[in-house]
């Protein structure tokens, strides 16, 4: 049985820079720095860290997949040597999304992913639905992108788990009162779909929302690798050596489908 080689991972729980995109790059140097020095290979932040989840600045602020806001993270992971996937509000024209970037050490674009599952109605106003996966390959490991929501659906796990992704990472911003998502949703999924799952949210509050925090990594047996509370914190993980979900995970081939 082949296995996934063991990474270093640094999962990132802050609050929302909400609008200051100043502050949002300060935080991001921070938690790079953080992470380069205790060896980690990839950094994970929250979803729409810039320019904030929760601000009115987003159709303002949204760049383009190739604007000013990647090119100056991708400048910071080779000043750094270390990895990021964080999420972003991408305009595409007209459209905005509710984006993700996984960039390497060296500065390369690894995979920009939309989200799929747009929450509630205000996500519904603003964001156009993203229409595909995204993974990539990167320290001997099949890695794939999820944006907080789409991770409640079985369906999308078990999408990526199938292509062989023995990691997804996921920024995203849960709030109060959804903490059973962090608690029993992502353990569940990664202990039936044979794959490790990295949940990064914010915490604190941001106008008329608390943050849950409770940033947690799943291992493919559902063993809780690493879990935060509600405050700011860099939570530093070795993911071990895995094999790819189809050898642990009877659920990816045994499913019977029945006629409706």
């Amino acid at each position: 049985m082949a296995l996934r080689p063991s990474l270093r991972l640094a999962l990132a729980q802050l609050p929302s820079p909400a609008g200051n995109i100043a502050d949002a790059f300060a935080e991001v140097e921070r938690t790079l720095r953080t992470a380069s020095a205790a060896g980690a290979q990839m950094a994970v932040m929250p979803e729409l860290f810039l320019p904030g989840y929760n601000s009115d600045s987003i159709p303002a602020l949204a760049q383009p997949r190739d604007g000013n806001w990647l090119a100056r993270l991708a400048d910071l992971c080779r000043a750094h040597a270390c990895g990021l996937t964080i999420g972003y509000a991408e305009r595409d024209g007209a459209q905005l999304f509710n984006a993700a970037a996984s960039i390497g050490p060296d500065g390369a674009i690894l995979a920009q992913y939309r989200k799929i599952q747009c929450f509630g109605p205000r996500e519904a106003r603003l964001f156009t639905p993203g229409d595909s996966y995204a993974s990539f390959a990167f320290a001997g490991r099949q890695i794939g992108l999820l944006i907080c929501y789409d991770v409640e659906f079985e369906a999308h796990v078990r999408a990526l788990a199938s292509t062989g992704a023995d990691l997804i990472l996921v920024p995203t911003a849960n709030m109060e009162p959804f903490r059973q998502v962090a608690t029993h949703v992502v353990p569940a999924h990664a202990a039936n779909l044979g794959t490790t799952i990295a949940y990064a949210n914010h915490c604190g509050t941001e106008g008329d929302l608390t943050y849950c925090g409770g940033s947690i990594i799943a291992a493919p047996r559902g063993q809780i690798l690493a879990s935060a509370g509600q405050s700011p914190t860099i939570l530093i993980v070795d993911l071990p050596e895995t094999p790819p979900p189809h050898d642990i995970a009877p659920h990816l081939q045994d499913l019977r489908q029945l006629p409706h």
